[in-house]
């Protein structure tokens, strides 16, 4: 199917509609199906003029370009947005365009400008341009182009360097995002350099090398490719030979009407990081979030999200957000971007970005928090005052469920055998609530039952071990269990969420 490189209108509603989603559904590789690659070397297509950050909700810095950040094999282009007055030690997110789209494009409307300010981050915004792909798309699909070492992973990875440089950042905070091709790209840089990438974020994209090649790329986007969880898992390892750890935390996001870039990507994407991290495929937990979405997580041995999977109710293909003031708010609609939740903001708190953000403005962030489970459905809270602060506000997995005036508050109605994070933030007399406290996970006691008895093959097979090589391992402790059979039994016991010892005779 023909696309035209004018982009169409925006949508008017985030939900799809069949006839214009037909003549745009190329988004992410028709052109580039359809019409090969070119090798020019000439410079990809210039975003505008740096623009100052007013032009742009709620900014205060200013996007502009830098050039000379390295040799730049993939024939790229850097932008970058920091906030003004912006500390050494910040964070840094790199943010990939989709195709059609410019890094002008994003800056304007996924929202990471305002997310930027509030939490104290600089944003580096990559772009490709028709000298690369007809289309403007990052080549996810192409194995000179996608790997550590090569081609447009290479050149991001030039411009994390130089943005380093710039912006004095904290290299222990690096993350990547992107949409659609850019998704795809984001999926590739995150497997080939593990040792760069705290975290990352897949807006409606395919799994990490998916495609080695242009013909293959299709398949990927539209097809369940048959791969099991070690599969998926085993193409990220084999991008960052010998990485022993630790692994990108993952954020996932995908409409359930994207019939450009199809929801089994986001259970292909979910079973490959899932996998990577050892921590099997059952969820830790599950909550509905606004414009239709449900989260569903998938925590590591020590309770801290590893992988997120964000699924957006009747949304077509592009990157979720919702315009307005609110805490909760970031972006602009436009052609892809499509209103329903900030996806930014969400991926934000996942990646722990609100925790101590240096230009968060307001009061200090309140310190030594601590949570305790009193029961089955209640957990008690408490931490040290801020001066200054008439009141506080507590945070539950992100988001704000209290504002006592005293210094600890008691959570009702919890469910049991549920692990849930918590952030307090210090409210000042004008309502401006300041930095937010590190976040504490607390698991409540009760729920399922505690032991398994049961053969290895139905131990993996239930998410409580883990297959490598024919042999079994207890998920989380990574205890030997044997081979890998209906043979062998074992009773496994949950110590925590997602970590299993050995429990034979004792449960």
């Amino acid at each position: 199917m023909a696309v035209s490189p004018a982009r169409n209108a925006p949508p008017t509603d985030r939900r799809v509609h069949r006839t214009g989603h037909a003549a745009v559904a190329g988004l992410l590789t028709a052109a580039a199906l359809l019409l090969p690659a070119t090798t020019s070397t000439a410079a990809p297509t210039p975003a505008p003029t740096p623009v100052p950050a007013a032009d742009a909700a709620a900014a205060s810095g200013t996007f502009q370009q830098v050039t000379g950040f390295g040799s730049n094999p993939g024939n790229l282009a850097m932008y970058t947005y920091a906030p003004a007055g912006l500390p050494t030690g910040a964070p840094l997110v790199v943010a990939l365009h989709g195709c059609t789209q410019t890094a002008d494009d994003y800056y304007r409307h996924s929202g990471w400008p305002e997310l930027a300010d509030r939490y104290g981050f600089a944003v580096v915004f990559p772009q490709t341009g028709t000298a690369n792909n007809p289309l403007s798309c990052f080549r996810w699909f192409d194995a000179a182009q996608n790997a550590r070492g090569v081609g447009e992973a290479a050149s991001v990875l030039q411009m994390v360097t130089r943005a380093g440089g710039l912006f004095g950042t904290d290299r222990s905070r690096v993350f990547v995002t992107g949409l659609s091709a850019g998704g795809g790209m984001a999926a590739d840089l995150l497997a080939d350099y593990p040792d760069v990438f705290a975290g990352g974020a897949v807006d409606a994209g395919p799994p990490a090398h998916c495609a080695a090649t242009l013909s293959a790329a299709s398949s990927c986007q539209n097809n369940d490719q048959r791969l099991t969880p070690a599969q998926w898992a085993e193409k990220v390892r084999r991008a960052s030979p010998g990485h022993p750890g630790p692994w990108p935390r993952v954020a996932i996001w995908q409409g359930t009407a994207d019939t450009t870039v199809r929801p089994v990507n986001a259970t292909e994407l979910r079973d490959q990081w899932t996998e990577v991290w050892g921590i099997g495929q059952n969820p830790s937990g599950t909550r509905s979030l606004p414009g239709g979405t449900t989260e569903t997580r998938y925590d590591d041995a020590g309770g801290r999200p590893a992988v997120a999977l964000y699924s957006i109710a009747g949304m077509g293909h592009g990157l979720a957000v919702a315009p307005g003031s609110g805490t909760e708010n970031c972006g602009a609609t436009g052609a892809y971007f499509l209103d329903a939740i900030c996806s930014g903001y969400r991926t934000a708190l996942f990646w722990g970005l609100d925790s101590g953000g240096p230009t968060v403005p307001g009061l200090p962030a309140p310190s030594g928090p601590t949570a305790t489970a009193t029961g089955a459905d209640t957990v008690a809270l408490d931490w040290q005052p801020v001066t200054g602060a008439v009141s506080y506000r507590v945070f539950r997995d992100g988001t704000p469920v209290a504002d006592p005036t005293g210094t600890a508050w008691t959570d009702r109605g919890l469910s049991a055998g549920t692990a849930y994070g918590y952030a307090v933030a210090a409210v000042a007399a004008d309502g401006t609530a300041g930095a937010r406290s590190t976040t504490v996970t607390v698991t409540t006691p009760g729920g399922p039952a505690a032991c398994w008895t049961t053969d290895n093959y139905h131990q993996v097979a239930a998410g409580r071990a883990t297959l490598t090589g024919g042999l079994v391992y207890a998920l989380g402790s990574g205890q030997a269990m044997g081979l890998w059979n209906t043979f062998t039994v074992h009773t496994l016991r949950r110590t925590g969420p997602g970590y299993y010892v050995l429990a034979d005779g004792s449960c």
